[in-house]
């Protein structure tokens, strides 16, 4: 609704300087365009319907056509249609211009000649991209797309749900992309913007997508802006995404969204899913409402996207470790954001199911059963909080009342945090031992873990894990420029150390919207989402000393080594589908560098040669 009132705001300051501007909307048939979106019923001089911005089952949304305006009664909604465009597509000013004149084939208003140029170079990244798409398109139809189209076979896709989503193939040969636009009269320059191709290390221009399976992403007009590409082969990165450019922002964008939207306000609700495959399955077993994040952590300006078309979407992850993680991050991203009337709510998969495998397993229908018991988002933290753990003396309880108590502290809206508080402190009440007859606590019986033996032993394998993924992400609070061109990487890994991992996702969160990678940034970022605590206390253990570039440039590539030989253990993980299906050949090259790196940092003598274990390159 703010934003909303902002937009609103800006389009009647422009509107009354702009005589221009000011009969342009004058003539826009208010009624028709509002009509695309809501169904109307004429009353009188009025059309009424339901409001587009809020849910409510009598209409209270009015327009207003001999005055040019829409008002709801519910939400306070107002405005023209520049307005309406503005707020229902969530378009800038200038686009909501562009979209108008192309609903109603009237011509805008004349813009500067500096915003006429832009906008010339952005529709000229839209017809690269448009162009790119195409031909990805043709070679995935042709001899060299046939290794992607087995893929798609596999994974139960049929010919309707690959064209209409448009998905494509990159050849292996870097070149002929290039080769074929530039005949299409896209030079050099341009296809390097639109992020088609780069140059390296004075090499000649080259594709930046090769061999992978391509998944055009378009904008909310519908505007093919980029790509990810899906790896059909060995890569350091499963999933690519376009780098950022003029009309690709990855943290702005949810994939699928231009035609979900639709369907989503027939349906009066969202799904969020985890990745593409996930969304095309639940598209071609009729569930046309889905989105995706573009391989990160939900955005708050994907967040408020959602919001704009459902007041209370659901979030439908995997069941496994990484699930359950990514909806404790998108409720914590969430809650510092969310407003009065907004909510997020949570549709767990049994373990080891995502969307894509359990609509092949039990069909559409069972689907739908799990998505209408979403869990709310007070439900959702609690059983992330309390899955698992133990909650029977003082001090447990007390180190998850604690817990609790920051993540409420999250939400910004002061009538959520109050009432977040109220209802942990009910569940833990609930929770509560109770005492036996006569007055005496249940006794507990005793567990074979019990021994001091095998204590010390799981002890010191989860001391030594916990060394090793913090090495990977303690150099990035004072170094997060070596992220640049491993960020894929490290979002792939997945760690075992529940706070380490909350880190890592939060880092690969901040480097996908950040401007600049600067250490004072990301750490203001941390402290921003709740992770003040845990930054102070993992920034003690190292202080690095790295006075000369030799030494910063050696530290660099023993990281750039253990995280490879990392996401080489975690992907080997994932084929197993079991807990612990580590090498001991990889447990000795993630030992030998993470010494090396420990000496490199640290130059106290800590870590000596008789560490040093296993040789060789990482594997993969």
């Amino acid at each position: 609704m703010m934003a909303g009132c902002v937009k609103q705001a800006e389009g009647s300051r422009v509107s009354g300087s702009d005589p221009a501007l000011e009969e342009f909307k004058a003539r826009l048939p208010l009624a028709e365009i509002v009509g695309r979106y809501v169904k109307l019923t004429r009353r009188g001089r009025e059309h009424v319907g339901l409001c587009p911005f809020h849910q409510e089952k009598t209409p209270s949304f009015n327009v207003v056509e001999e005055k040019g305006f829409y008002h709801c009664f519910g939400c306070g909604a107002h405005g023209t249609a520049i307005d309406f465009v503005m707020q229902v597509e969530g378009l800038s000013f200038p686009d909501a211009l562009s979209r108008l004149a192309d609903l109603t084939g009237l011509e805008a208003p004349r813009r500067s000649v500096e915003a006429r140029a832009q906008a010339e170079a952005g529709q000229r990244l839209h017809a690269a991209n448009a162009a790119a798409a195409a031909w990805f398109q043709e070679q995935l139809a042709g001899t060299a797309g046939r290794e992607a189209m087995a893929y798609l076979e596999r994974r139960g896709l049929d010919r309707a749900a690959i064209r209409g989503f448009e998905l494509g193939y990159a050849p292996q040969d870097g070149q002929v992309l290039r080769r074929a636009l530039r005949a299409q009269g896209f030079g050099d320059d341009e296809l390097i913007a639109a992020g088609l191709i780069k140059i390296e290390d004075g090499r000649e221009a080259y594709g930046h997508f090769r061999h992978r399976l391509m998944f055009p992403i378009g904008d909310e007009r519908g505007r093919t802006v980029g790509f990810g590409g899906r790896a059909l082969g060995d890569a350091r990165a499963k999933y690519l995404n376009t780098p950022e450019t003029e009309v690709f922002h990855k943290g702005d964008l949810l994939y699928n969204l231009h035609r979900a939207k639709g369907p989503a306000r027939e349906q009066r609700t969202l799904i969020l899913a985890e990745g593409y495959m996930d969304v095309i399955a639940l598209c071609q077993a009729g569930i046309a409402h889905a989105v995706a994040p573009l391989g990160t952590a939900v955005t708050e300006r994907q967040l408020a996207s959602l919001w704009r078309i459902a007041e209370a979407p659901i979030v439908c992850l995997d069941g496994d470790r990484a699930g359950l993680a990514a909806a404790l991050r998108a409720a914590e991203r969430a809650l510092p954001v969310m407003r009065a009337g907004q909510t997020l709510r949570f549709a767990v998969l049994p373990d080891g199911e995502d969307p894509d495998s359990y609509l092949r397993r039990h069909g559409p229908q069972a689907l739908a059963a799990v998505l209408s018991k979403a869990h709310t988002l007070s439900q959702m933290i609690w059983r992330l909080e309390t899955q698992g753990r133990r909650i029977d003396t003082p001090e447990e309880r007390a180190a998850l009342s604690r817990r609790l108590r920051e993540l409420a502290r999250l939400a910004g809206d002061p009538d959520l945090r109050s009432s977040l508080l109220d209802q942990f402190r009910t569940l833990l009440d609930e929770r509560a031992p109770r005492p036996a007859r006569g007055g005496r606590p249940p006794v507990r019986k005793a567990s074979a873990w019990d021994g001091v033996g095998p204590s010390r032993l799981v002890a010191g394998i989860m001391r030594r894990e916990k060394e090793r993924e913090a090495a990977i992400l303690l150099p990035l609070l004072q170094r997060p420029e070596w992220l640049a061109g491993h960020e894929e990487e490290l979002a792939q890994i997945q760690f075992r150390d529940t706070g380490l991992e909350r880190l890592r996702q939060e880092i690969v969160a901040w480097f996908s919207e950040a401007a600049s990678l600067d250490a004072d940034g990301l750490a203001r970022h941390l402290h921003r989402y709740g992770l003040g605590r845990d930054l102070d206390q993992f920034a003690g253990h190292l202080t690095q000393q790295l006075d000369t570039p030799a030494a910063d440039a050696e530290a660099r590539q023993h990281w750039c080594e253990m995280l490879a030989a990392m996401r080489h253990r975690s992907a080997l993980e994932q084929e197993r589908s079991t807990v612990d299906g580590t090498s001991s050949g990889d447990g000795r090259h993630l030992n030998r560098w993470f010494y090396r790196l420990d000496r490199l940092l640290n130059r106290d003598g800590a870590g000596d040669a008789d560490h040093d274990e296993g040789s060789g390159k990482p594997p993969g």
